[in-house]
């Protein structure tokens, strides 16, 4: 089945002018996190078994507070199952499980993808002090193992079973020694990869250290280390696109605008409000950005698949981040969902720190301030069906003849693959209509 991964990147080249953008999820916390890496309790998928035995003398499944695996894993299916995203990032444990054994993504749109590396700075054991370390490069997966599962793949074969995209993560510290090991472990990765004929995109962390850079010029620190990195890789070995922290406008348009063959990507970061993850997204597109990977924003939401609603919707220009807070709010009323935030406090911008898990090194990132806005349609949050997992299906005002106003699968959901920007515009207005009246 055709990835709308491909397709966007494919119109992203031809068009820099064009508002298409890259959606990714980010469920590969185990390889960071360990027992906290599913997440909250609170927000769980609406189907799917709860296996878990706690001793009643010690604490209830409930007081425990983290989700389980199979948990975890019942949500990422709902997450397809929407097909808001276009990638779906795992660890390879959770790509075994799920692209492998499962084949979740034969009939999807979706991308799955695979942590390729874990480099130390994401070391977030409870009660460790990895993270405090200058990073070091790592490696536990294997590309054959992400393709197929195996510690050989079967080169014969047309495809893999498996993901065939991983993330790879680069950290520069400002330090001789380390950055060089750094970037010779990138070169080998990038090496079998190429041989393999595995894609990645590329994930830049700021120092997980102090650095001596400026915090205002953190933004010109990565973006020449990776201009000059990329410099010696041809096109055959050079990242699908990247993941960086938001540093403002400035750093995000110098870059953006540098290479046009370069499609450059935010990270989400985990700390601030629901304004904040949406204004960021709002921003870093409005400067050049094409792509936002979202993890702990999205697996700490109180709502999942509405706040990937409500992302798709900024990203698509349907709806302002201010009014994507209140929606969000409003899908949460309608559900009986308690939010961690009252809607003035999420109507708020903060200052929040992208780092994973060190607290030595907090890159602070610049939110627009827009001049106060005219009412919104949201303004008054009513009740509303939560963001389903069924696609809604065409109202008669949507349709120009018999034929519905977007493509269809066999199956009767939309093809998000084979829509046009205009086409997803009306899909998008609809599904909102249904949602908000």
């Amino acid at each position: 089945m055709t990835k709308s991964l491909d397709t966007k990147l494919g119109q992203i080249k031809a068009d820099r002018a064009a508002r298409t953008f890259v959606i990714a999820d980010a469920k590969d916390p185990d390889m960071a996190f360990g027992i906290r890496a599913p997440g909250p309790r609170s927000y769980l998928s609406t189907q799917g078994a709860r296996p878990a035995q706690f001793s009643p003398e010690l604490w209830t499944r409930e007081e425990f507070g983290y989700r389980n695996l199979p948990e975890f894993l019942d949500i990422i299916r709902e997450v397809v199952q929407q097909g808001l995203v276009d990638i779906l990032l795992m660890s390879a444990y959770v790509n075994d499980l799920l692209t492998l054994k499962e084949g979740l993504f034969r009939s999807s749109h979706v991308t799955p993808a695979a942590r390729a590396n874990d480099t130390t700075d994401v070391w977030a054991a409870r009660h460790g002090s990895y993270t405090q370390a200058p990073a070091q490069p790592f490696r536990t997966a294997t590309i054959d193992q992400i393709q197929c599962g195996l510690i050989q793949c079967d080169r014969t074969a047309p495809q893999f079973p498996g993901a065939n995209l991983g993330l790879y993560s680069v950290t520069f510290v400002n330090q001789l020694e380390p950055d060089r090991q750094t970037l010779l472990a990138f070169k080998q990765f990038r090496e079998e990869a190429e041989r393999k004929g595995f894609r990645y995109f590329l994930e830049v962390f700021d120092p997980n250290v102090p650095s001596g850079v400026p915090a205002d010029k953190l933004g010109e620190f990565i973006n020449d280390n990776i201009l000059r990195s990329l410099a010696g890789v041809p096109e055959a070995g050079r990242p699908l696109f990247l993941k960086i922290v938001y540093h403002g406008p400035r750093a995000m348009e110098e870059l953006a605008q540098y290479d046009p063959n370069l499609v450059v990507g935010i990270l989400g970061g985990s700390a601030g409000t629901t304004r904040d993850a949406f204004q960021l997204i709002h921003d870093a597109q409005k400067y050049g950005a094409r792509v936002a990977l979202f993890g702990r924003k999205i697996n700490h939401a109180e709502h999942q698949l509405a706040f990937i609603e409500m992302l798709r919707l900024i990203t698509d220009g349907r709806i302002s981040p201010t009014e994507a807070v209140r929606a969000y709010h409003g899908v949460l009323q309608a559900q009986g969902i308690r939010p961690h935030r009252t809607l003035e406090q999420d109507l708020e911008l903060t200052d929040p720190a992208m780092s994973y898990g060190s607290s030595a090194a907090r890159t602070r990132v610049p939110l627009a301030q827009p001049p106060p806005q005219p009412p919104a349609p949201f303004s008054q949050p009513r009740p509303a069906t939560p963001a389903s997992t069924t696609d809604p299906q065409p109202a008669a005002a949507n349709r120009s003849s018999s034929l519905p106003a977007w493509p269809l699968l066999p199956n009767g959901r939309p093809d998000f693959a084979r829509m046009t920007s205009d086409e997803r515009r009306a899909y998008d207005a609809h599904r909102l209509r249904r949602q908000f009246g």
